[in-house]
């Protein structure tokens, strides 16, 4: 049923990522699917641009790339089913861009209890829930 499951990481706070990551490890391995897990960088901004060196993205993406590695080794999925992906943009479209891209069946996000804010604003997991072409799971952290 769920052959490709794609999970986003927030890297700055990966022990909110391990539930999403034990779920999908567990569904994986019970239909024989796959994981991708996902990275979403911001933009650097315009304003700043002249203010970090020029190679600044390709620096952030590979100290991204490197942290997911580590990630996936922790993650107790087999090697040949796990693999790692670094986008830069907004991140729930990233997310559901990456989405389409590896066709996946299912998303496994994490989610902070919803606060006040996010009522009235919407967040990240809230935008790939309403529009994702897949189902979405949501775990709670």
């Amino acid at each position: 049923m769920f052959k490709s499951i794609l999970v986003p990481i927030d890297l700055s706070d990966t022990d909110l990522a391990k539930p999403a990551i034990a779920t999908a490890a567990t569904l994986a391995q019970t239909w024989e699917g796959s994981v991708r897990l996902l990275n979403v960088m911001p933009m650097t901004p315009v304003m700043l641009a002249e203010y970090v060196p020029a190679d600044f993205d390709t620096q952030q993406r590979e100290t991204a790339e490197e942290a997911l590695s580590i990630v996936a080794r922790e993650s107790g999925i087999p090697q040949n089913r796990i693999s790692y992906a670094v986008r830069q943009g907004g991140i729930y479209h990233e997310v559901l861009e990456e989405a389409n891209a590896v066709r996946a069946d299912l998303i496994v996000m994490t989610s902070h209890r919803p606060a006040m804010r996010t009522y009235f604003l919407g967040s990240n997991a809230g935008h790939v829930v309403r529009y994702a072409k897949c189902s979405v799971l949501v775990v709670r952290h």
